[in-house]
């Protein structure tokens, strides 16, 4: 794989970010929801949101 540009890691270091937040703001709303399927949906959110954090940290090898 050819080195990643700085503009390209910072674009990464943003995505990272914004996929991060999310996770944890669904998982928050997962636990706090009342709704037992909308609670599901939402676990399901952070458990996707999760898997492009980790997908994204192995791209620039973290």
């Amino acid at each position: 794989m050819s080195e990643l540009t700085s503009k390209e890691l910072q674009l990464l270091n943003d995505v990272l970010t914004l996929e991060g937040l999310i996770c944890k703001k669904a998982r928050a709303y997962s636990k706090t929801l009342t709704d037992v399927d909308l609670a599901d949906s939402m676990k399901k959110v952070a458990d996707a949101h999760e898997q492009r954090y980790n997908a994204l940290l192995g791209v620039i090898g973290g």
